[in-house]
């Protein structure tokens, strides 16, 4: 039997001997035996009030009003919603910060509008809600409202990108994008020498200029191509949308035909964008294709096409902070000690199982050696 059913099972038999059951069981017993009496039934009103309070007669423990003391207003400016990985994000915050776990949320979505996102914030602050949650569009221009916020008492948290030119936030929570920039140059390079490929020839579609997400993975996976003399033909920005990867990839497809043979899509939506112009092209790609393909997030439809084997490698990028997230804001209404930096777990894939795990310095200087998962229907069900 699984190991799960046999611990929930277990978990039942708990609940069902309750002191309530117990003492219902018993005063069946009395009524069978015919010494159901006045006084019994005194008995059992006065020990069915003790059950209660030993038992728990109260308030679900899940109610977040009980946990907080109060109810919690927190603003959320959200990037938007151009992507698979957008939307679990903003699911997973959602879900989270929600009326059962005691938050009142203010929820905005920006629209990969910059302005928007600042007005929005500034708007939170104008509200005097309790926190402000940003998962911002780009890193810098965030000094002054930062500052606004700070001058009026409310906690900002960041979330998935970052932000580089204030320090006006209590914590960020996230991805180390370089390290998957890192990891991925790594993969490429130990895959061509299983592969016996002498050129690599790269051409890279990017996401927003300027967001954190591609900042770092250009910054982590450029040390390869730098390192490994690889030959980078030219980059352009998708803007993380299907409609943009196919639109670059139409134009790489006109300018560079038979010039290059490794593509690396910053998301998987831009991965589903590129092959859906290389189909149209006549170019084949993915194992034993013409074209190497590198995505990143592993979205569910991202590791469905690794399973296909139409994306050779997909780096991880973990959207479920929502729960994460939560747990932060109530430790900071506990006044509890919290990290500058929390970073999301995440795992590598790949179609095939000739590079079962890459060793690499990541961005903290350290040497690590981390598995690369051969993706199966259990690891596409598992995906967001």
């Amino acid at each position: 039997m699984d190991a799960k059913v046999v611990q929930f099972s277990d978990y039942v038999k708990k609940r069902k001997s309750t002191p309530i059951r117990r003492l219902l069981s018993y005063f069946k017993k009395l009524k069978k035996s015919g010494a159901f009496t006045g006084r019994s039934i005194a008995f059992l009103i006065f020990f069915v009030m003790i059950a209660c309070l030993i038992s728990g007669c109260k308030a679900p423990k899940g109610r977040g009003d009980k946990l907080l003391g109060r109810e919690v207003t927190v603003g959320f400016a959200q990037v938007g919603h151009e992507s698979d990985w957008r939307i679990a994000s903003t699911n997973s915050v959602k879900q989270a910060l929600s009326e059962e776990n005691g938050i009142k949320l203010d929820f905005i979505d920006c629209d990969n509008d910059t302005d928007v996102q600042i007005k929005a914030v500034s708007g939170f602050v104008d509200k005097k809600v309790d926190y402000i949650v940003i998962d911002p569009i780009v890193s810098t221009g965030w000094e002054d409202v930062l500052t606004k916020a700070e001058e009026a008492g409310i906690p900002v948290i960041v979330i998935d990108r970052t932000i580089d030119d204030s320090e006006k936030y209590v914590t960020w929570l996230g991805s180390e994008f370089t390290d998957e920039g890192l990891a991925a140059g790594e993969w490429l390079k130990n895959y061509a020498a299983k592969k016996g490929l002498r050129e690599i020839n790269i051409i890279e579609v990017t996401g927003n200029e300027g967001s954190s997400a591609e900042n770092g993975r250009s910054a982590g996976f450029h040390k390869y191509i730098e390192y490994e003399a690889w030959n980078i033909i030219d980059s352009r920005d998708g803007e993380f949308t299907e409609e943009g990867g196919k639109r670059v990839m139409d134009e790489f497809c006109e300018e560079y035909k038979g010039e290059f043979n490794v593509i690396v899509a910053q998301n998987d939506n831009m991965a589903f964008g590129i092959m859906k112009s290389l189909d149209e092209h006549g170019i084949s790609y993915g194992v034993g294709g013409d074209m190497i393909i590198i995505s990143f997030d592993a979205c569910k439809n991202g590791l469905k096409n690794v399973l296909d084997g139409n994306i050779n490698a997909d780096f991880e990028c973990n959207p479920l902070q929502g729960p994460a997230c939560l747990k932060l804001i109530y430790d900071l209404e506990k006044q509890a000690k919290i990290q500058k930096e929390t970073f999301m777990s995440e795992t590598w894939y790949a179609a095939e199982d000739i590079v079962p795990e890459i060793t690499y310095f990541n961005s903290m200087g350290e040497e690590v050696t981390e598995p690369i998962v051969v993706v199966d229907k259990a690891a596409v069900e598992a995906a967001y």
